[in-house]
C-alpha cells in the first residue's frame, strides 16, 4: 500500500500494519475506532493507534499484543462554552496552538513513525495533518468519518475569526493527500476528498441486555428511562425530577457517537439543534 515498495516493508499481503490516528475532539470518534480497530486486529493485522484519548477506551475492549497505542494529541475539535454552546473563536485558537504554530515539527516527526513502525496504510478520522505526513512518508492513506475539520471551521471562521480562514485552507489541502474517504452516514459536504466509498454506520458491539443493564443500575422494568445527551461535558449533571412525567427517570449520557447507536438498536431519537455544531444540522435533515 505504499506508493512505493521498498525492502523492509510487510512482505506478506495477509498481514498489514496500520497507523490509526485519532481526533483529539473527545471520545466519540476514539469509540468508533475501537470497533474498526478490533475488527482489523481479528483479521490478523497489526494497529498502532496514535490518540489523546485514555488507553482504557481501547484496551477496554480490545485485549491484543497487536494493538499498540502512543499518546500524541495532533487536533483538538471544538471548545465547548457550556453543554449547548461552543466557542468559536478559542477552537480555532486552540487548534493554531496545537496543529499550525508547530506544525514543522509535527510533520518532521510524522513523516518519521510510520517509516519506523513498518506501516503499510495511515487511516485518519480525521486528523488533518497525518494525510499529509502520510504522502510525504511514501505511504498512502485514508480518511474514515462523517464530516471535516474544514467544514466545521469554516462556519467558525465566519462567525468569529476571520483572520485564522488559512487554518480552513490548510486542513483542506491536508485531506487532498489521501487517498479516499470512506464516507459514514450523517455526513456533510467534503469537496477536499477525491473519492468517496460509501459505507454504513460504524457503532461498537452490545454486550449486555437490556434486562442486564436495568439490573446493573438498580432501575427496576416499571420505570421508564430517558437519557439526555450533551457530549463533551463532565458526569453527575441531574435533570430535576419536577420536569419528568411521573414513574419517568433520566440517565445523563455524554459521547459523540451515541445518535449512532441509538439509530442502530432502532430507538427513538429527539436531536435538539447546538449553535456551533454545525454538523448537527445534517443530522437533521
Amino acid at each position: 500500500m505504499r506508493i512505493e515498495e521498498c525492502e523492509g516493508v510487510s512482505a506478506s499481503r495477509k498481514h498489514l500494519v496500520f497507523a490509526y490516528y485519532v481526533t483529539g475532539h473527545g471520545f466519540g470518534h476514539a469509540t468508533r475506532v475501537v470497533e474498526v480497530v478490533r475488527n482489523l486486529i481479528l483479521a490478523g493485522h497489526d494497529v498502532h493507534v496514535v490518540t489523546g484519548a485514555p488507553d482504557f477506551v481501547f484496551t477496554s475492549e480490545i485485549q491484543s499484543p497487536r494493538l499498540f497505542i502512543r499518546k500524541v494529541l495532533l487536533d483538538c475539535g471544538a471548545v465547548q462554552a457550556d453543554a449547548l454552546t461552543v466557542d468559536r473563536l478559542a477552537s480555532l485558537e486552540k487548534y493554531s496552538e496545537t496543529a499550525v504554530k508547530p506544525r514543522e515539527s509535527i510533520l518532521a516527526t510524522e513523516i518519521e513513525w510510520p517509516n519506523s513502525i513498518k506501516a503499510d496504510l495511515v487511516v485518519s478520522d480525521v486528523v488533518p495533518v497525518a494525510c499529509r505526513a502520510a504522502a510525504d512518508a511514501g505511504i498512502r492513506s485514508v480518511c474514515v468519518t462523517n464530516f471535516s475539520w474544514d467544514f466545521i471551521y469554516a462556519e467558525y471562521v465566519m462567525a468569529a475569526g476571520n483572520h485564522h480562514r488559512s487554518i480552513v485552507w490548510q486542513i483542506a489541502e491536508d485531506y487532498s493527500r489521501c487517498e479516499f474517504l470512506i464516507r459514514l452516514p450523517g455526513f456533510c459536504p467534503m469537496p477536499a476528498f477525491r473519492d468517496v466509498i460509501v459505507v454504513p454506520l460504524v457503532v461498537r458491539r452490545l454486550h449486555k441486555t437490556r434486562k442486564e443493564v436495568r439490573k446493573e443500575l438498580g432501575i427496576s422494568d416499571d420505570v421508564k428511562m430517558v437519557i439526555l445527551n450533551f457530549g463533551g461535558q463532565p458526569s453527575g449533571w441531574k435533570l430535576k425530577e419536577e420536569y419528568l412525567p411521573s414513574g419517568w427517570l433520566c440517565l445523563w449520557e455524554a459521547g459523540y457517537l451515541n445518535c449512532s447507536h441509538i439509530i442502530a438498536v432502532n430507538m427513538w431519537l429527539y436531536l435538539a439543534f447546538m449553535p456551533g455544531w454545525i454538523d448537527g444540522v445534517l443530522l437533521l435533515i
